[in-house]
């Protein structure tokens, strides 16, 4: 099992940025992908970006590519998600999430571990 505490959020204007992190605990944190998803009230929770356990691979959702990176820090456990040029409608609960293995996987029913989350708010 892994611990996720995310950290990071708040609220920016239009076109800003805003650096999200997420600390893990538990298992070896070199030995799975992390994940970033989103959820706004109503709806499903949705992908946003991943990476595979030493940082070789990421994906992300179509609406996020050039504006936000994922990496990580295994030295430091930790996982973030730099967000820029944001946008209204990037406005969510932010949570991270440990796969299930090390390769880079886009669905909720893949990760096995969450954080609690973190608000992000985008003001127009």
């Amino acid at each position: 099992q892994v611990q996720l505490v995310e950290s990071g959020g708040g609220l920016v204007q239009t076109g800003g940025s805003l650096r999200l992190s997420c600390a893990a605990s538990g298992r070896t944190f070199s030995s799975y992908a992390m994940g970033w998803f989103r959820q706004v009230p109503g709806k499903e929770r949705e992908f946003v970006a991943a990476i595979s356990w030493n940082g070789g691979s990421t994906y992300y959702r179509d609406s996020v590519k050039g504006r936000f990176t994922i990496s990580r820090d295994n030295a430091r456990n930790t996982v973030y998600l730099q967000m820029n040029s944001l946008k209204p409608e990037d406005t969510a609960v932010y949570y991270c999430a440990a796969g299930r293995s090390s390769r880079v996987v886009v669905t909720t029913s893949s990760y096995d571990d969450w954080g609690q989350g973190t608000q992000v708010t985008v003001s127009s």
